[in-house]
């Protein structure tokens, strides 16, 4: 991508700002924090009419532009805004995440080592289609005292616009750097950002498999993301009939262009004939298009063929891939090949599966007799959430506040010195962990 000249200049002033924003933050009171986040909810509250009227502008530009389930997660309205500003208050309610002593440590005596919480530093976050995702952002990233560079899609470019005017209204309101959050002003900018661990800390991608994949190639500052939600539910020979028709109707339908939703369904060969005419009998009518193996179209004649392809498509429509495995080892296999590590579930009362499903599962979120779509920072109780990472170094699940935070390790001495600890007569080592107290 060709860089306009002004990239040159304007993008590494805005992240120097950040940076030095972020180094306001990382010393400011929890109340500050606490402060800009309820001003915020206010805002959005006063600005509701502003911000819907934007929305319904970058809606009216997307239809016949983008699919339905890019507009289902563009369109805001009054419920999605009051869930917004909810969260933004729960955030505001979280304990604060900075300057937690993790270890408090007598080395020896006089020499005291403690290891506190710190924020990152800057964030570069680019989002697709979701403007409620700016907020989202932005309150953990104020939280945790890190500042945070925004990228959103150019389908909610007046949306996004509305929601940082409320940002930066709160901030200015709180007297802390409007610059703590800022807005880039397209692609470019985002491309040469990627290009300076100097000046960015950490890459948050949310949106297509294709725009993951091209940040986690573009640059070597960290990214925290995933790629794919391709997740299972598995119904066991032990599972509840109408337990699993709920859960499964649930985890596909709730909200079917999310990353949580339900693509595969796998059934216990004993279930089978049970379970899937059931499952047609409660989908089907609700416009799910269901593909199935060559067992279930034995059961269910009806039913479009599945394909290879099946097994690994993340759909984020209503359609559902459905298998017939001969027991619990076939679906742990089938998961293991196929699962993108997100979220897996099975739907059973036998405690013996349950437990090994829990325990062999290696996946971000594994849940027993529950809906996928629990994957979810709100719902765990982070107030909001960054994003969602797969990955096993970090951060991983819903990423809240802890998964923004870093920390350091402070020592306080009264003049010791290493070679005092060293040779034939080193003095020992005390290594005594001290009570939070002490």
């Amino acid at each position: 991508m060709t860089l306009d000249p002004h990239h040159h200049q304007q993008v590494p002033a805005m992240a120097q700002a950040a940076r030095n924003a972020s180094r306001h933050l990382a010393t400011t009171s929890s109340e500050i924090r606490t402060k800009v986040l309820h001003r915020l909810a206010d805002e959005l509250e006063q600005r509701a009419a502003t911000i819907l009227a934007a929305n319904a502008e970058d809606v009216r530009a997307a239809e016949g532009v983008l699919d339905a389930s890019a507009i289902q997660r563009l369109k805001l309205d009054a419920v999605k805004l009051a869930t917004m500003v909810q969260g933004v208050r729960a955030v505001a309610t979280l304990p604060d995440p900075l300057h937690r002593v993790q270890l408090h440590r007598q080395l020896d005596e006089g020499l005291v080592l403690t290891r506190v919480t710190c924020p990152l530093g800057v964030l570069c976050v680019v989002f697709e289609s979701r403007p409620d995702a700016l907020i989202q952002i932005s309150a953990l990233a104020l939280k945790s005292g890190n500042a945070v560079l925004l990228k959103g899609g150019s389908e909610a470019r007046h949306s996004n616009a509305a929601l940082l005017a409320a940002v930066q209204a709160a901030l200015r309101d709180t007297d802390l750097p409007e610059t703590a959050v800022q807005g880039l002003p397209d692609r470019a900018a985002v491309a040469a950002l990627l290009q300076r661990p100097d000046l960015v800390d950490l890459v948050i991608p949310r949106g297509s498999n294709a725009l993951v994949r091209s940040i986690q190639e573009a640059t070597r500052i960290p990214v925290l993301g995933h790629s794919e939600g391709i997740c299972h539910m598995y119904l066991d020979a032990a599972a509840d009939p109408g337990m699993a028709v709920a859960l499964v109707r649930d985890a596909k339908l709730q909200y079917p262009s999310a990353c949580n939703a339900v693509e595969t369904v796998l059934i216990h060969r004993e279930a089978a004939a049970r379970l899937l005419p059931a499952l047609v009998a409660d989908l089907v009518p609700r416009g799910v298009e269901l593909r199935g193996c060559a067992t279930c179209l034995t059961l269910v004649p009806s039913l479009r063929a599945a394909t290879e392809a099946d097994w690994v498509t993340e759909y984020g429509a209503p359609i559902l891939a459905i298998k017939v495995v001969e027991n619990l080892d076939e679906a742990l296999a089938h998961i293991r090949t196929h699962g993108s590590g997100h979220t897996e579930a099975i739907i059973t009362e036998a405690p013996g599966a349950a437990a090994r499903f829990l325990a062999e599962v290696d996946a971000a979120g594994v849940f027993h007799n529950a809906s996928t779509r629990f994957a979810d920072g709100y719902r765990y109780g982070f107030g909001a959430e960054v994003g969602i990472s797969t990955g096993r170094i970090h951060a991983r699940g819903p990423v809240g506040l802890e998964g923004l935070l870093s920390y350091r390790y402070l020592l306080q001495g009264t003049g010791q010195r290493v070679e005092d600890y060293t040779g034939p007569s080193a003095r020992p080592f005390q290594h005594l962990d001290l009570d939070d107290d002490a």
